[in-house]
């Protein structure tokens, strides 16, 4: 008999059977419901791997009684799809196909669209499953033909009877019976970052190579801890995971939440991305801690110093510390906007000559100054006087505005002061 992975030979065959998904599959959930109605449209599964979208498709094709086909978009090409077109209407597909079409973002436009007439004339069921974002990696075309459902990451208490189930499969394939630590069950259903997947391949694993002892399988927390490190992070530097991470934590930092600004940046560092939290920091520290404490930039740029120094894990100390630091600062967008403001003005073509008076003489010691008209401000009671500095088209244009903060209010009211407004 050939070897079966646990994590097939666990794979549900029913609806009540998967892990987590409730919201789609649970009593009256819409996903269920389509199901069970038999009329099954053109779908779209989008969600992390090991979380059931093939599963699902498994299930839909034998509720369904439709001959299933499965296609993966990184391997596949045209002739794949096509020969799946040939059995259309033969003894090899009486009751039609089911196609499914894993990582559907590999596929390029014109292999997308290749099937737009069958999915159209109903000969082909097609569902396809994605770990990105459908809506950037889908055809249109495809994507307005379809029904989207996400599949969410599964809890470790969903997974929980799942790493039950393994084992005990795990013992009648072993004859022998499992003797698991305390927190082993939990360990692994928490480590495995919400795919069943890993966590069946940690129990097979674990399973297989505990220390035997009077006929028992002694499996502690320890070995669990080394199966698992690591395995709870879902991260792809190219992929929606790091995306989403960075946008986590600074959206935290400029949400003012201390606390969840050192989760995100702890999971940018458990996978090892230092450069990307370094970089987010940077632009942190400018465009949401800003003028109302412009002494963070020098600071963050210290602790990013610092890190890259050190190297991980140590880098996350100042890492840390700087991250804190700027979730606990006054906030402040006004530089930001201010030169947003600039550019959007540029590209819009609202620009003018800079005033003659503010362009760049060759001779200033030969006294040409004078002669533009320019005015010195230094030598002018507090360092001021009033000209005009942009160009003729822009005169009155503001683009930056004081923040509400005491910094950028002091600096106002100074400004204020001697400016006479």
């Amino acid at each position: 008999m050939s070897y079966r992975p646990l994590a097939d030979e666990i794979r549900p065959t029913c609806l009540d059977e998967v892990v987590g998904q409730k919201h789609i599959l649970g009593e009256g959930g819409l996903l269920r419901r389509i199901i069970e109605s038999g009329n099954i449209p053109n779908l779209v599964f989008y969600g992390p791997s090991g979380t059931g979208k093939t599963t699902v498709a498994n299930i839909i094709a034998r509720q369904s009684g439709r001959t299933l086909r499965r296609i993966n978009a990184t391997t596949g090409s045209l002739s794949d799809v096509k020969d799946v077109i040939g059995e259309v209407g033969t003894m090899m597909a009486p009751n039609g196909i089911l196609l499914y079409l894993d990582e559907i973002q590999y596929f390029n436009k014109k292999q997308q669209q290749s099937l737009l007439e069958v999915i159209e004339s109903g000969d082909v069921t097609l569902i396809a499953s994605t770990t990105e974002n459908p809506y950037f990696y889908v055809y249109n075309a495809v994507l307005s033909r379809s029904t989207v459902f996400e599949f969410k990451s599964v809890t470790a208490e969903d997974i929980l009877p799942a790493v039950d189930r393994g084992i005990s499969l795990m013992e009648a394939r072993l004859g022998e019976k499992a003797l698991c630590g305390e927190g082993v069950r939990e360990q692994i259903a928490g480590a495995c970052g919400g795919d069943v997947r890993k966590a069946m391949n940690a129990v097979e694993l674990l399973l297989n190579s505990g220390r035997r002892e009077k006929g028992n399988i002694l499996v502690t927390l320890e070995d669990a801890r080394a199966v698992a490190q690591r395995s709870a992070m879902r991260y792809d530097r190219e992929g929606d995971d790091h995306y989403d991470i960075v946008s986590a934590l600074q959206k935290s930092v400029r949400g003012s939440d201390p606390d969840a600004a050192l989760h995100y940046l702890a999971r940018l560092l458990e996978a090892g991305d230092l450069m990307s939290a370094c970089r987010r920091m940077m632009v942190m520290a400018c465009e949401d801690v800003g003028l109302a404490y412009p002494q963070i930039i020098p600071i963050v740029k210290a602790c990013i110093d610092a890190a890259n120094m050190l190297g991980l894990p140590e880098a996350a100390i100042p890492l840390g510390d700087a991250v804190i630091l700027m979730a606990t600062a006054p906030k402040s967008n006004s530089g930001c906007e201010g030169i947003f403001a600039a550019m959007a003005d540029l590209k819009a073509g609202r620009t003018g000559d800079i005033p003659r008076h503010l362009q760049n003489v060759h001779a200033d010691s030969a006294g040409m100054e004078r002669e533009q008209g320019y005015l010195y401000p230094h030598a002018f009671p507090g360092h001021y006087v009033k000209q005009q500095y942009l160009p003729d088209k822009l005169v009155g244009v503001q683009y930056y505005r004081y923040g509400e903060n005491k910094t950028e209010q002091a600096a106002k009211r100074y400004w204020d002061e001697i400016k006479g407004e």
